[in-house]
């Protein structure tokens, strides 16, 4: 199963890390936007361009030592049509890489258009009679408010071609709790869902004895994670919101057991690496921004395993 295999590859890394793959053009060194405004002019081309070169030299520095990636599908559409190329070319060239490929793209809505999500993002359309390719993700993140009809199409094309989803619990943002906190028959909202994501997963657990329906849950509520670890002893968690979002190692260390459970992201932190203080004297000239990212990837894993 998909799970397996990424538990697989953390243990291979040592590094229970995920690269979330969100450039913005201020993170890009100007040596690469320059050569792409020169020959398209500032466009979206030209950003989009820039974006896949960007994140190619990130995944050229990084792919030995951390298990996935995480691209942020807005940060490519913002760009339209050449946006979405360079985001399908950002997955293919991190999957020729034999890296995990998490698709954050947060999708769910009614069965039938839930349906053609899963389709597009982790099976095969029908055109006539014959399937059409979807994009390559090993796992992409959902939405899970419109309830079980809209995450059973999920988990069908879970079953059907050894893919992956994480559903949203408890996200790292400031105000999650304005919905996710609220009380229902005694206990948060974030709680429901994390039974819900439970029972969505029992027909996908794995040899390690997680599922491929995993849950999303944020490193800034430490409480709250470790509830929701008791509540889903068999899903496997995505942690944002290490590092620039505020949370820390020890505040994560709940979300794991013995060492696996989960895996954190870092986005700015590791592919912006090159722009904070404390990479710059070290890689001081901008063509040296992936080591920076190489770096960070290292020092993360370090503090991560210090806690776990």
């Amino acid at each position: 199963m998909i799970i397996d295999r990424l538990i697989d590859r953390i243990k291979e890394t040592g590094n229970p890390t995920v690269v979330g793959l969100d450039p913005r053009l201020s993170y890009i060194p100007t040596y690469i936007t320059e050569k792409y405004y020169t020959k398209y002019g500032k466009t979206p081309k030209a950003a989009a361009k820039s974006m896949l070169k960007f994140n190619k030299k990130i995944i050229d520095a990084v792919f030995d030592i951390v298990p996935a990636v995480k691209p942020q599908i807005a940060m490519y559409e913002r760009y339209g049509i050449e946006g979405l190329k360079a985001y399908e070319k950002t997955v293919e060239y991190a999957k020729l890489k034999g890296l995990i490929v998490i698709g954050d793209v947060k999708r769910n809505d009614i069965a039938s258009t839930a349906e053609a999500y899963a389709e597009g993002l982790l099976g095969a359309a029908d055109i006539d009679g014959v399937p059409c390719g979807s994009l390559p993700h090993d796992f992409i993140t959902v939405n899970p408010y419109l309830g079980s009809d809209g995450i059973t199409p999920f988990t069908d094309s879970c079953k059907k071609y050894d893919k992956g989803i994480f559903v949203l619990a408890k996200t790292s943002n400031p105000h999650s709790g304005e919905l996710q906190d609220l009380m229902c028959d005694g206990k948060p909202v974030y709680e429901h869902v994390g039974a819900l994501i439970e029972k969505w997963g029992e027909d996908l657990i794995g040899e390690n004895g997680y599922s491929s329906v995993g849950a999303v849950v944020g490193a800034t509520h430490r409480e709250q994670a470790a509830r929701l670890r008791e509540v889903m002893p068999h899903t496997f968690f995505l942690v944002p919101g290490y590092g620039a979002q505020g949370g820390k190692a020890e505040d994560l260390a709940v979300c794991f057991k013995d060492g696996i459970g989960a895996i954190v992201n870092s986005s700015r932190g590791i592919i912006a690496a090159h722009l904070k203080d404390e990479y710059k004297l070290c890689y001081n000239d901008e063509r040296l921004f992936a080591l920076a990212a190489r770096q960070a990837c290292i020092d993360m894993k370090n503090d991560l395993r210090r806690c776990i």
